[in-house]
């Protein structure tokens, strides 16, 4: 059965909370005063929540972070610091032949506090006008086509393109939180951070494969904020800085650091990886990097388990890729004791577990997808550099 997504804030709890009767679990969304400070999965009977253990439960749920939280609204304290006024932003959307999940999110973007910031909808290779009449909906936002294939060559493009310095950068699958663009702003007082993420909670969980993709591969980074400083950490761990549908980077990183590599991502052979890259390249430059959990979105997995197992391949193709690029181009030496402790430590243990039949293991054709898609990864990408030099070549 589908699992009910509610967002909750702990200080006014309903008596009670009804949900369709097909649903027997719901994931809850915690919030404190506003800010997202954990979640819980738990079961529905009869359609229904509620009482005092609904209460006691989430407490529990969101822990130590409740009570810091707490603290820190009492004292009026502000761990990101004081910001005298936010910066202006430039909002990119990079989509590519997905209008109603297009429309999703600009609605939810029309629904930010007006701040000055602009709009911006990157159509990459569409094959159809449908992007480009649904923009004509929205005044306020300034449709752009971009013709080399490639999330990576639709963010660059959208860097050139954008009025200010701040680009902050959602999926067109993912529906921002009215405080999203906010929360991502604050964390830039600092001139070292180049970037920032937010978290990420599912939209729906209606059908088994998107309850498998949040359970094995979810978005979310936890509900701590954590700042990640290429001075001090390991610059080519990166799963725990965030993911590329709730970012937002300085425009002069073009300068600092260079834009993204547009033989990595979605479109491309390597199917991703992109973000994974940048985060490394910032972090090794040696400036930071936040995780910042109030700036939230929610995202629409794939439905469907054949969309699934491809969405799994691609991130093992992607991430081999990036680190093909780390060790051929930047001199990474490092890179295959990564692999190998991703396949020693994750990877075959997940197997085995599959193999046994243990509860909760992962399915072993999910498995074997994205481990074929690891193999693959190399080659992908200098396929993806030979296509993108043949394209360009063709463009000039």
């Amino acid at each position: 059965m589908a699992t009910a997504i509610l967002d909750l804030e702990i200080s006014k709890l309903p008596p009670e909370i009804t949900v369709e009767e097909r649903y027997s679990k719901a994931l809850i969304l915690i919030r404190l005063h506003g800010k997202p400070i954990g979640q819980a999965l738990l079961p529905v009977v009869g359609g229904r929540l509620g009482g005092d253990e609904l209460r006691e439960t989430l407490m529990n749920a969101a822990g130590d972070n409740l009570w810091k939280n707490w603290l820190y609204d009492t004292l009026e304290w502000d761990e990101r610091g004081l910001v005298e006024a936010l910066p202006i932003a430039t909002v990119a959307v990079c989509t590519r032949d997905r209008p109603e999940d297009l429309r999703r999110c600009l609605d939810a973007l029309m629904l930010l506090p007006d701040e000055g910031q602009e709009y911006l909808v990157i159509d990459n290779c569409p094959s159809m006008d449908a992007t480009k009449e649904l923009v004509k909906n929205y005044p306020q936002v300034r449709y752009v086509r971009e013709d080399v294939p490639g999330s990576s060559a639709a963010r660059n493009r959208a860097l050139r393109e954008a009025k200010h310095e701040f680009v902050a950068f959602t999926d067109d699958d993912a529906v921002p939180d009215p405080n999203w663009l906010r929360s991502l702003l604050w964390n830039f007082s600092d001139p070292r951070v180049m970037c920032v993420t937010g978290l990420v909670m599912p939209l729906e969980l209606e059908t088994e494969a998107q309850e498998w993709f949040e359970r094995y591969s979810p978005h979310g980074r936890g509900f701590e904020r954590r700042v990640f400083d290429g001075a001090q950490c390991n610059p080519l761990i990166v799963h725990l800085v965030g993911v590329s549908a709730s970012m937002a980077v300085r425009k002069s990183l073009i300068d600092y650091i260079g834009l993204f590599d547009e033989a990595l991502g979605a479109g491309t052979p390597t199917v991703g990886g992109e973000d994974c890259e940048l985060f490394a390249r910032i972090l090794r430059a040696g400036y930071c990097i936040v995780y910042e959990p109030r700036a939230l979105s929610w995202h629409r997995h794939r439905r469907t388990w054949e969309e699934l197992r491809k969405t799994l391949q691609g991130y093992g193709i992607g991430v081999y890729a990036f680190w093909t690029r780390l060790f051929v181009i930047n001199r990474e030496f490092s890179v295959p004791l990564l692999a190998w402790g991703w396949l020693r430590y994750k990877q075959i243990p997940e197997l085995i577990a599959s193999l046994r039949k243990q509860p909760d293991a992962v399915p072993r054709d999910l498995l074997w997808a994205q481990f074929r898609g690891c193999i693959s990864g190399p080659m992908a990408y200098f396929a993806s550099r030979k296509l993108l030099q043949k394209i360009k070549g063709s463009n000039e």
